[in-house]
């Protein structure tokens, strides 16, 4: 697998001042970095480009989306809005050399209407990403839904939902995305919910129960390695996790106390920790 680590560990938003973490993604010793898209107007696009051939990296991309850009919205000009911002980032995507695109890209991120989804809203969804996977075949770029905890959407919670609907919208360009601190609330078994993603699974994020240092909570390591490689998966494993000291970023994630001495000890022991795990495992 290629491993990579999320911008926003270090940045709430990627600007020019921030090009140093990816030479210091490169020192850790990952494949690439994951940036957050959430300020796509600010990105120094061509400089980020130019960093990543000279240090011979690779770029991941996820976003979430805003109640203005809503995919479920009973309001078509709200669906249309997500679905030309999608667009707008499989540009950017495009533009960097990478391939997938993934996060909470069906609803808006953290908007409840105190119910549950309803067929409506489903369908929705399904039309509006199928719109936005026509334009990203045509860029060469996947689109990966992640399925998130209830605390943060009410629409898509487990890989069973996650497959469910990527099997409906029945394009090439869907697929899924899966991140371990999520299935820790969410999933009876990691092993499962891994194995039930199975070949949709085009994006992982390799996170701990408390977004700590992988290794060093209860995730079940053991379960996940075991089905990735039952599933024969290749692709990315990104390290995502947060800390209080980036204040906008702690604030979306509710992160209040120190869950690691620092994003450099949850990237680069998490990293030694999963590379270890992988070679035990898939060699095992």
């Amino acid at each position: 697998m290629k491993y990579g680590v999320h911008s926003m560990m270090w940045t709430a938003e990627f600007t020019e001042k921030d090009l140093e973490i990816i030479d210091k993604v490169k020192k850790f010793g990952f494949d690439g970095i994951e940036i957050h898209l959430n300020h796509p107007e600010s990105l120094p696009g061509e400089k980020i480009k130019e960093k990543l051939e000279e240090l011979s990296l690779e770029c991941t991309f996820a976003t979430t989306l805003g109640k203005e850009q809503n995919l479920i919205s009973p309001d078509e000009n709200l669906r249309k809005n997500g679905i030309n911002f999608l667009k707008e980032l499989v540009d950017i995507v495009a533009y960097l050399g990478g391939d997938v695109l993934s996060g909470v890209i069906y609803a808006a991120w953290g908007e409840f209407t105190g119910k549950v989804r309803t067929d409506d809203e489903w369908n929705w969804c399904k039309e509006s990403l199928f719109s936005a996977a026509e334009y990203a075949k045509e860029k060469g770029v996947v689109l990966a839904v992640e399925p998130v905890n209830r605390y943060e959407t009410y629409f898509l919670n487990t890989a069973e939902d996650a497959r469910r609907l990527v099997e409906e919208i029945n394009h090439p360009n869907v697929r899924i995305h899966l991140d371990t601190y999520h299935l820790n609330i969410e999933e009876e078994s990691f092993y499962r919910a891994i194995k039930t993603a199975g070949d949709y699974l085009y994006h992982l994020h390799v996170c701990e129960n408390n977004r700590g240092i992988p290794g060093k909570g209860h995730v079940d390591w053991d379960g996940v390695y075991r089905a990735l490689k039952e599933i024969g998966y290749k692709r990315w494993a990104v390290i995502e996790s947060f800390v209080p000291a980036i204040e906008e970023v702690a604030r979306m994630t509710a992160i209040w106390r120190k869950v690691a001495p620092s994003a450099d000890a949850i990237a680069k022991e998490g990293l030694e920790f999963l590379k270890e795990k992988e070679v035990t495992i898939f060699n095992g």
